[in-house]
């Protein structure tokens, strides 16, 4: 089966994938008056079948949520509105332009360098910086197949911070009347009798205001994110969830990445309507959808098979270089290289001995 590591307050969790014949055929349906399964079923999209890329997510998720952003810069006078010049060479000064003039603090300050009081920043930002970036229409395509096959996995979706332990199964399919809803009432009942609201109070209760500047930038307060309602035709149905914190709203047929894997993060929790659900074939069938490059993901098991072994080459023995010594330090290896050597030097030996006994009864 294909496996997935993913950190989690400083706990790695290994995420199991199912394979193709594993997905379960059929998911059951919420009545959307008081959110009991009912008897009818449908059949599980050839979308969830997908092969879940993390790596292919995050990349795109980056690129693509760099083209809302809007062009800044400084302005191309800043620092330079005012006349300085050098003094030049020869004043014991440095060679910064300064600012011309007396009887005034500003007159010799130095002008227009970076490391100037009230001069420009070093290169200075401009309008033509690119923005905006292009992802092909392929990837974009394969990382919503892989987000949206994501959002049928519990583990995924608790690993994420969803609380779905109320939740009777995933992918959580709700009767098509819901699109019909134009109450908020209406949408708080049927989130609390498919136990969908836990996360709704989650999101509620991490409202905090937001460290740093952007909070007087109409980015006040943070959230998390809540269940992700999608839909296929809006009958009031955008007005009754989207007063409830954390939930976002999107139709079927303009799935959004951002949404879907918010922060480039697979694991979304995902409500959808029935006809939604049943949109899902029709929009992504199965000839079109991205597959897996191996049916089994587990290399070490297919090397180690009997199948495998049994026609590989056996394995080779490693021998090891021989160390080099030196024959003149090494009377092992000079025997080796000169059999006289040995005789030699007991010999050598024998008349230093035979010296020293004639010294010795000399004196």
């Amino acid at each position: 089966k294909q496996w997935y590591q993913r950190r989690v307050r400083g706990v790695t969790l290994i995420l199991h994938c199912r394979d193709n014949e594993m997905a379960r055929p059929q998911v059951s349906i919420h009545g959307c008056e008081d959110g009991a399964l009912i008897s009818r079923q449908l059949a599980l999209p050839a979308i969830f079948k997908s092969p879940i890329r993390p790596d292919v997510v995050s990349f795109v998720h980056t690129n693509i949520s760099k083209n809302h952003r809007q062009a800044y810069a400084v302005s191309k006078e800043a620092g330079h509105q005012t006349s300085a010049e050098s003094w030049g060479t020869g004043r014991a000064v440095a060679r910064i332009p300064r600012v011309r003039g007396g009887g005034t603090h500003r007159s010799g300050q130095g002008a227009y360098g970076n490391m100037c009081r009230s001069g420009r920043m070093f290169a200075p930002t401009k309008t033509w910086r690119k923005w905006h970036r292009r992802v092909n229409r392929k990837m974009r395509r394969y990382a919503i197949c892989s987000a949206v096959a994501a959002s049928a996995l519990p583990a995924l979706l608790m690993a994420r911070g969803h609380k779905i332990d109320k939740v009777a199964e995933v992918p959580c399919v709700i009767e098509a009347g819901v699109e019909s809803f134009t109450k908020t009432k209406q949408a708080v009942t049927l989130m609390k009798a498919i136990g969908a609201y836990d996360d709704v109070e989650k999101a509620k209760e991490s409202k905090k205001i937001r460290t740093g500047v952007g909070k007087i930038r109409n980015r006040r307060h943070t959230m998390r994110k809540g269940p992700l309602v999608i839909y296929k035709e809006d009958n009031g149905i955008t007005k009754a969830f989207r007063n409830l914190p954390g939930v976002t709203l999107l139709n079927v047929s303009r799935l959004n990445l951002l949404h879907l894997a918010p922060g480039g993060h697979v694991g979304r929790f995902c409500i959808w309507t029935e006809t939604a659900f049943q949109a899902l074939g029709d929009i992504y069938s199965s000839e079109t959808l991205p597959r897996d490059m191996m049916k089994n993901a587990d290399l070490t098991r297919i090397i180690n098979s009997d199948e495998i072994q049994r026609v590989v080459r056996p394995t080779k023995e490693q021998r090891k270089p021989a160390i080099k010594k030196n024959p003149l330090k090494n009377i092992n290896v000079m025997v080796r290289l000169n059999p006289y050597a040995k005789i030699a030097k007991r010999a050598a030996t024998l008349a230093l001995l035979k010296r020293a006994k004639a010294r010795a009864v000399a004196s």
